[in-house]
């Protein structure tokens, strides 16, 4: 059996070498034609583009590719890899599918139910719409649905790979409940980001299908051939910010950053964890300027020392949590003379319980006064 990949995009981008790999350009009936094929060709739904991303090509090849082989999703920066970061070719593929069903992205572990999640940064209604859908619809899968939707697991990006008869199989049952669905929500009125509904539900919803299935789930590292433009942009922003010393207009601008595009600090978008780092700098500053009159922003104000310093604090915390505290994480320490601010900041983000966070804590301060 052959493997196709289909390469989800809206912009030019280089294309990998390896010929499995087809550019597919989604959204076309709505933009410039590229030049690659597009999803506007035969059965499409391309003209919904911006409620749906990347499923309008997910679509596409449902309804227009035939081939009892295996198809797949990826996108123009982002694509199933080997945990080395080679981008995976037909023969990886084909060895994976001989032992599991399908291929995604692995399940990402958040700090609050996928529930909650969608609640804080999205409309609900267009969830409990969903799930209420599945209920009169597919009631095999709504109790599955209604578990995994308070737990703390979710796919991301609509990556597949699968044989196309399984393909189709999902692609019937996700397109039939988002059908209903666009009946009884309006995402007209949301912002550019927010309209992309059906898109982001649905990569929760592969979660629903596969575990209702008991499919045997081959989850795949995902690697970024470049950084989101998005991504890039608030880093350059932030580093303005940062030389500035400016913590209220770095803190303010993030905070108006994360309204718009609430995903950026995933780890499918931050891809380098810059930005979450950046967030803890702006917190620690701002709590050592009230509290101190002080902050490293004083001492140091390029991102990349900024980054460098706070990385360089992380591994010493969590390294002092897993008792593997190494000679330079204490030259660190005692040469940086860290703030009590910023060990308990970051004893916070490894530690869930407060007590765990006042241990950790304490050694690392003890450590650094040797």
């Amino acid at each position: 059996m052959a493997v196709t990949i289909f390469t989800m995009t809206h912009k030019k981008f280089k294309e990998p070498s390896d010929s499995i790999y087809v550019p597919l350009q989604v959204g076309r009936a709505c933009g410039e034609n590229l030049g690659y094929s597009g999803d506007d060709t035969g059965d499409n739904i391309s003209v919904k583009n911006c409620y749906y991303g990347e499923l309008t090509g997910v679509y596409w090849v449902w309804k227009n590719v035939r081939t009892r082989d295996y198809v797949g999703i990826c996108h123009y920066r982002r694509y199933f890899c080997t945990e080395e970061g080679r981008i995976l070719n037909e023969k990886d593929y084909l060895s994976l599918l001989q032992e599991y069903d399908i291929i995604t992205s692995k399940k990402l572990k958040l700090n609050f139910s996928y529930f909650d999640g969608y609640a804080s940064d999205y409309n609900i209604f267009d969830l409990v719409t969903t799930g209420e859908v599945i209920r009169q619809k597919y009631p095999a899968y709504y109790e599955n649905f209604e578990r995994l939707v308070h737990g703390n697991g979710t796919y991301f990006a609509n990556m597949m790979v699968a044989e196309k008869s399984l393909y189709d199989e999902y692609c019937a049952w996700l397109f039939s409940i988002f059908d209903e669905v666009e009946k009884r929500i309006d995402a007209s009125r949301y912002d550019d980001y927010h309209k992309r509904v059906f898109g982001f539900i649905s990569e929760f919803l592969l979660l629903v299908w596969v575990e209702t299935k008991g499919l045997k789930v081959c989850e795949c590292k995902i690697g970024m051939t470049t950084e989101k433009y998005e991504t890039r942009q608030m880093k350059e922003k932030l580093a303005d910010f940062f030389r500035e010393k400016d913590i209220a207009g770095a803190k303010a601008y993030f905070l108006e950053s994360l309204e718009k595009r609430p995903d950026v600090l995933m780890e499918a978008s931050d891809i380098t964890g810059e930005l979450k780092i950046a967030m803890q700098v702006v917190a620690v500053c701002e709590l050592e300027k009230q509290i101190l009159g002080e902050c490293v922003l004083d001492r140091m104000q390029e991102f990349d020392e900024l980054v460098r310093y706070f990385t360089c604090l992380n591994d010493a915390v969590n390294a002092c949590r897993l008792n593997d505290m190494q000679e330079e994480a204490v030259r660190f320490l005692q040469k940086e003379q860290v703030s009590d601010i910023a060990i308990e900041a970051s004893a916070r983000m490894f530690c869930t319980e407060e007590a765990e966070q006042v241990r950790v804590a304490e050694a690392v301060k003890a450590v650094r006064t040797a």
